[in-house]
């Protein structure tokens, strides 16, 4: 099977529907890149929905910090991953327990064993190693 990019058509689609991002790795240290990239999205309009395990009981950017995808009560148009390579089947697996509709591994963030997973599974919405910041500033 292997991992196959949706093109920039179907990326900046799925951007344009969305309004709920869950931005799983979200660091509340304003240096960081998910931070940066998160702030970005909020200040763009889309409700950010934090995954951290580590966080909970806090607020970042304003919002509740959920444990895991699966804990999240809102609906999530697309899960922002900020996870290291290796980490993506156990945040695959947390995604395929979730209402998430789209799968998104930030930019230098890749798994094709994971992406053949969610195919299986019917989700047919995988982005990996792309930016969601610059997808968005290319709208």
């Amino acid at each position: 099977m292997g991992y196959e990019d949706l093109g920039d058509v179907k990326v900046r689609e799925i951007l344009k529907e969305a309004k709920n991002i869950a931005v799983v790795g979200l660091s509340d240290n304003p240096e960081k890149t998910s931070y940066e990239v998160a702030k970005i999205l909020q200040d763009a309009g889309y409700r950010i929905i934090p995954v951290n395990p580590l966080k909970i009981g806090k607020e970042i950017l304003g919002e509740k910090v959920y444990p895991s995808l699966e804990s999240v009560d809102i609906q999530i148009d697309i899960a922002d991953v900020f996870r290291p390579s290796d980490a993506l089947p156990g945040v695959a697996e947390d995604f395929l327990k979730s209402n998430a509709k789209v799968f998104w591994a930030q930019l230098g963030i890749r798994n094709d064993d994971v992406a053949d997973l969610l195919y299986v599974k019917g989700y047919d919405q995988v982005i990996m190693d792309r930016c969601i910041k610059i997808e968005y500033n290319a709208l």
